[in-house]
Parts: C-alpha cells; sequence; structure tokens
C-alpha cells in the first residue's frame, strides 16, 4: 500500500474554531478520519500529523525521504517565509516522490503576503481554495501519480 503522509503546520491544530469563515467549522479531527477514509478508497495508507513547530515538520518531511512516503503537506504561515521548510520539501520531491501543496482557502483571494509560495516551486502541485476537499484532491493526485 502507497503511504502518505498528510503534514499541517501552524494553528491548523485549531481548526473549527480559528476563524471558521475562513477555514471552515471542521476540526483535525474530521480531516484525520476523512483523509484516512479517502485515502483508503484509493490504495492508500495516510497519516495525518499536525505540529506548530517548524523544526518538526522538517523532520517530518525528512522522514518521508528516508521512508519513500508521498506527502501532502499544508504548509499554513510557513508557506511564505520558511526556506527550511522549502529545502527539505525539495528533498521530497528530488527524492522523485509526489509532494502536494494544500491550503484550504485560496492564498491569492487573502491578504498580499499571502500570495507567495515558497514551497510551490518545489513541489508536484498545489491544491488551494477548496476547504477539505483540497486534501481530497491531494491525495485523489497522489493515488494517480503513482499508479502510473
Amino acid at each position: 500500500m502507497t503511504r502518505v503522509l498528510v503534514l499541517n503546520g501552524p494553528n491548523l491544530g485549531r481548526l473549527g474554531v480559528r476563524e471558521p469563515e475562513v477555514y471552515g467549522s471542521a476540526t483535525l479531527a474530521d480531516l484525520v478520519e476523512q483523509a484516512g477514509a479517502w485515502g483508503a478508497q484509493d490504495g492508500l495508507e495516510v497519516e495525518v500529523r499536525q505540529t506548530d513547530d517548524e523544526a518538526t515538520l522538517v523532520g517530518w518531511l525528512h522522514e518521508a525521504v528516508d521512508t519513500g512516503a508521498h506527502v501532502v503537506l499544508n504548509p499554513a504561515a510557513f508557506t511564505h517565509y520558511s526556506y527550511a521548510l522549502r529545502d527539505a520539501a525539495a528533498q521530497v520531491t528530488k527524492a522523485g516522490l509526489v509532494l502536494v501543496e494544500v491550503h484550504l482557502s485560496n492564498p491569492y483571494a487573502r491578504e498580499e503576503f499571502r500570495h507567495t509560495s515558497v514551497v510551490g516551486g518545489v513541489a508536484t502541485g498545489t491544491v488551494a481554495g477548496f476547504g477539505f476537499d483540497s486534501y481530497r484532491l491531494a491525495l485523489t493526485a497522489v493515488a494517480q501519480r503513482t499508479r502510473r
């Protein structure tokens, strides 16, 4: 079974209570449940993780490379400035693994500082603006890419 780490950055542990008008009312626990079900439908073994710590997120990307796991990554605020995260994400794709950058909201429809992603340039692709469906679409993309 194809393994996928669904990695989430800062403040995403607050899903459901943080700005529900932007991020929706579903919680991280809901995401864990839904992502597992979506992945299972596509033959993926999905593990969802969340951290507010940049170093932990970088370490998880290193783990993905070392274990051959594909990645769905919501870097959250780190999207816009974390070159450490960008460099770790680049290692994932250079290892021949799929890395899909995900955002619940559409960064281009928000404040200007959110329009730049330092991760997007090294990702296999980006899905943004569809709420939790962004994760579903990203997992579908991983499944399709890994079947080729």
